[in-house]
């Protein structure tokens, strides 16, 4: 049966807002109910409108107007900014600086450029600034930190060094995003480790006047939140709650979706119907998690697959690659909301968006390279912020500052994006509840989405939704499309250690390498060496780093330390690792030498085959 027709656009402003704020496609179907001020009280000055931002350091090294270092930081912007990240180191359990060379300064050893005192520093232009110091992240994985909460030494020794960088710096507090315990390489034990852990340290810490201020960035499944959370335990001991509300869909399903869907989608089934932002934030609230201690997660970037057939191109179509990478982050599957922006300013007809009416997000899709992104604009995350406001959370954090369009290339303000989130939870509460659907109805598909402060539009077909299928539309635009095959994998010539020849390729095509744990993708047709996150492979199959156990191995070399004092490559040629305590441990070479693997030990460049590695 066909979907009921969409009645229109209802467009409303709020009050305190700035009139190229509030346009929202809304449909029968996505109702969103402005009730009377009677559900939620107006807050009290202050409350509520904490608008955390994420700081990821190695932005500095991105190319050209992805470039983005502390002095890009707007000290004005935002409540609390969170310098990401330290790492854990395994050797003698202390917190780890992870890029000494960006981060240090010359008095420690690799120092150069100061990061950290530069990040603090900006307090001196708003007194009223928090700055915390991040320790976690995706790329450190679960085990290291599965063993130093297992003991009661290594934790004190990891909380006392975590003290006296803090204090070193000036940093308030720390940020401790441990993803995740119980997973990804962690113990069953770690849930209750994790809760000792954090009241050793909140102990710690609140020996201090003011006390440090300690926040936990935390997992949005439900699934993950069971096994890692003892929530009733860690309530009094944490500041604030980071709940990473994004990536419930990406390029490891096989399907297009969203990537931070604030109601879900009609078509969801079985446990895709807990794989959104209202019911992760219920969820918490429900475990009990305290509203003024709940800050809501919002993404300024996308998460992107390849079209099986372009002509398919709706939600749930089939998609079995990832997207490709984008000239800034440059990681398949993922597109900064800057690149997202400058690539549909550019694409002409080539691109379409789309605004689905059982969506309060759009995504969009091209015709030259067959990608598909959902992403959020300025519409959904002044949405998704009003609903942490009108549901009374202490506010909104941001992954990441420095994927907004922060040049501006694309509006006419700065952080256009997290401007919006800061417009919307400044305002005070209540005219403009919004009620997630219970998807009974569908209505057509229809929209069009302008780009805000720039000359070009771009605009999406009407589309049909069909409760048997995935959304069909046609584009009325008279475009070529230009299919590019290419199947890395099937190549039996080329040694996959040496730099693949990326000429004529499209950037993110990806190429596999001895090693398992890496992979070559193409960037401005050079061959770039990626390294995949711990407990993670390269998938060639799927073009994306995978679950080990999930990947047959037998066709590449897996580097495991079951020997301490062995050697093995980096990708970037001037460093190594050195096997330590049946663990790797990475090492920096000597200033002008690279890594001989033949040698085991730094050597002249002119001595090292450099087409193995990346030349920094």
């Amino acid at each position: 049966m066909k979907a009921n027709t969409a009645t229109g656009l209802i467009i409303f402003r709020a009050a305190l807002q700035l009139e190229d704020m509030c346009r929202y496609r809304l449909s029968a179907a996505v109702v969103v109910a402005l009730v009377a001020v009677l559900a939620l009280p107006i807050p009290t000055r202050g409350y509520g409108d904490e608008l955390v931002c994420y700081f990821s350091s190695w932005a500095r090294w991105r190319p050209g107007n992805g470039m983005f270092d502390v002095e890009d930081v707007d000290p004005f912007l935002c409540t609390h900014i969170v310098f990401s990240f330290t790492g854990l180191s395994n050797v003698t359990w202390e917190l780890e600086v992870l890029d000494p060379w960006n981060e240090l300064c010359p008095d420690e050893e690799g120092g150069h450029y100061c990061a950290f005192d530069r990040f603090v520093k900006l307090k001196e232009k708003n007194p009223k600034l928090k700055t915390l110091l991040a320790v976690g992240g995706w790329r450190e994985g679960s085990e290291d930190y599965s063993v130093m909460a297992a003991d009661p030494y290594k934790r004190q020794v990891f909380i006392n060094s975590a003290i006296a960088r803090i204090h070193k710096h000036g940093f308030d507090g720390l940020d401790m995003d441990w993803e995740y315990p119980g997973s990804r390489g962690g113990a069953p034990e770690d849930k209750e480790n994790f809760v000792t852990l954090m009241q050793e340290m909140r102990r710690s810490f609140d020996e201090f006047d003011p006390p440090l201020l300690l926040s936990s960035a935390v997992a949005a499944g439900k699934s993950i939140i069971d096994e890692a959370y003892g929530v009733p335990q860690l309530v009094p001991v944490m500041d604030k709650w980071h709940i990473m509300a994004y990536d419930y869909h990406g390029a490891w399903e096989n399907f297009t979706h969203h990537n931070t869907p604030l109601c879900g989608y009609y078509l969801d089934e079985e446990e895709f119907l807990t794989f959104n932002v209202r019911f992760t934030v219920q969820y918490y609230l429900d475990l009990g998690v305290p509203k003024d201690k709940m800050v809501m997660g919002i993404a300024t970037y996308g998460r992107c697959w390849t079209l099986d057939n372009i002509n398919d191109h709706g939600m749930l179509a089939p998609a079995h690659l990832p997207g490709p990478a984008g000239p800034y982050i440059r990681i398949p599957g993922t597109l900064g909301y800057n690149e997202i922006c400058e690539r549909l300013q550019e694409s002409g007809d080539d691109c379409v968006v789309v605004h689905d009416p059982n969506l309060f997000e759009p995504y969009f899709y091209c015709h030259y390279d067959k990608i598909w992104c959902g992403f959020d604009d300025a519409d959904s995350v002044y949405l998704k912020a009003r609903y942490a406001r009108n549901n009374g959370l202490a506010g909104v954090m941001v992954w990441q500052i420095d994927t907004d369009d922060f040049k501006p290339l694309c509006q006419q303000e700065r952080f256009h994006l997290i401007n919006q989130m800061k417009r919307a939870i400044q305002a005070p509460a209540g005219g403009d509840e919004l009620v997630c659907p219970d998807f009974g109805t569908v209505t057509e598909a229809s929209s069009t989405t302008e780009i805000s402060s720039t000359t070009t539009t771009i605009t999406s077909t009407t589309t049909e939704l069909l409760t048997t299928t995935a959304i069909e539309s046609t584009t009325t635009s008279t475009t070529t499309t230009i299919t590019t095959t290419v199947d890395p994998g099937s190549t039996t010539t080329r040694n996959p250690s040496l730099r693949p020849d990326c000429t004529g390729l499209p950037d993110g095509t990806s190429f596999p390498h001895a090693d398992c744990n890496k992979y070559w993708v193409c960037i401005s047709e050079l061959g770039i060496l990626e390294l995949c996150g711990p407990g993670t492979v390269w998938d060639q199959d799927l073009h994306l780093c995978n679950w080990e156990g999930d990947v047959d191995l037998s066709h590449c070399h897996q580097w495991i330390c079951s020997v301490d004092n062995t050697y093995y490559p980096h990708p970037d040629c001037d460093k190594y690792y050195w096997c330590s305590q049946g663990s790797p441990v990475l090492e920096q070479c000597p200033s002008g030498t690279f890594w001989s693997q033949d040698m085991v030990h730094c050597v002249n460049p002119s001595d090292v085959d450099t087409s193995t590695c990346n030349i920094p």
